[in-house]
């Protein structure tokens, strides 16, 4: 009796078999047909890439290069312009201290000036007193001697008195307080002086209050 064996090995079934053209294929590769060292490769020159346009991005938008020699020349340049600033402020805080200084002393030369031109007038009042008791006239002539004095220390000082009647009225120089019908007299003319006036222009003290013609109607 004939007995059949069974091919031994593997069997095939027809899922088993090999597709055609499978041969030049690697197992597992991705579609396409591209292998996992390809892509790593195409990855990294990508990654460079970025890296390197990143780099030029940087150097456009970020801060420039330190400063080179131009640039500590402009530095030096401000510094002195802020040193001769300062010294300006300090000429001019010493002018302005200079000049206080000097009104101060004008102030206290004119102030001296007018005391010394004050005094021979205590002098006449203290001669008139101590005659007085002897010769009562003498006090008159005394007074009169003080006046004077008076007048001529304020002349000396800028302010001539002004006491003239028969003038022709003067506005800058007279104060009208009344008039006077003179039909004698040409109208506008100082009648008379109730109140000597000091000084002229800018430099006057005060107005002579006088009284002024006028021509009955």
């Amino acid at each position: 009796m004939r007995h059949e064996h069974e091919p031994e090995g593997p069997e095939f079934t027809p899922a088993e078999e090999p597709e055609e053209g499978a041969a030049g294929r690697t197992p597992d590769a991705p579609p396409g047909g591209r292998t996992d060292g390809e892509d790593g490769g195409e990855h990294a020159a990508a990654t460079a890439a970025d890296t390197a346009n990143g780099t030029e991005d940087a150097g456009e938008s970020g801060p420039g290069p330190g400063p080179g020699p131009d640039g500590g020349q402009e530095a030096d340049a401000v510094a002195e312009l802020r040193e001769r600033w300062q010294r300006a402020l300090a000429d001019l805080d010493n002018l302005r201290k200079r000049h206080v200084r000097e009104m101060e002393r004008e102030r206290a030369v004119e102030r001296a000036r007018t005391a010394a031109a004050l005094l021979p007038l205590i002098d006449h009042l203290e001669l008139a007193l101590e005659h007085a008791e002897a010769d009562p006239d003498s006090i008159v002539e005394g007074v009169r001697a003080v006046r004077d004095e008076a007048v001529g220390a304020f002349e000396k000082l800028g302010y001539p008195r002004h006491d003239e009647s028969g003038v022709p009225f003067d506005p800058s120089r007279h104060e009208a307080v009344g008039t006077v019908e003179d039909d004698g007299a040409e109208p506008g003319l100082v009648h008379e002086v109730l109140r000597p006036g000091y000084g002229d222009g800018a430099a006057q003290l005060r107005p002579a209050a006088v009284t002024v013609t006028s021509r009955q109607e």
